[in-house]
């Protein structure tokens, strides 16, 4: 039987799982996630699972925070005046702020804390220090 390897393009089902149990993400009611075994647009431990899968077959992979969204990293965690931002701005723990950079990128934030004086944003990656379980059904290669 054929089994994906890099070059392939293939088809899969999956859901994301945190340690704890909780989804955080699945393709099950949204139609399958296609793509190229190889060219690193999913995260490494992701794609690793699913080299050497065949047609039809389903597998429960656990990948590591370092094979995932890397590590959570403090220096990309600042905090800043309140008086920094507009007036109208009112900050919520959890909110999400998109700041566009002068190359073009847009840079993601999350507020994590909030007080009087001084608002906490987060750069990293929500799921960066995370170990990830997947539940991975390779429907076919493409």
């Amino acid at each position: 039987m054929t089994q994906a390897k890099n070059g392939d393009t293939v088809r899969v089902h999956y859901t994301g799982r945190l340690e704890d149990g909780t989804v955080f993400d699945s393709s099950v009611n949204r139609g399958p996630l296609q793509f190229t075994l190889g060219e690193g647009l999913l995260i490494p431990g992701f794609e690793q699972a699913v080299i050497g899968m065949s047609p039809g077959e389903s597998k429960t992979a656990e990948v590591s925070a370092d094979q995932a969204y890397g590590p959570h990293r403090e220096e990309m965690v600042v905090e800043i005046d309140r008086q920094e931002f507009p007036s109208h701005f009112q900050p919520e723990v959890g909110q999400q702020l998109q700041i566009p950079q002068p190359d073009g990128r847009i840079t993601r934030l999350t507020v994590t804390e909030v007080s009087d004086q001084k608002v906490t944003l987060d750069a990293n990656h929500p799921l960066a220090g995370k170990d990830l379980t997947f539940d991975i059904h390779l429907l076919e290669i493409v």
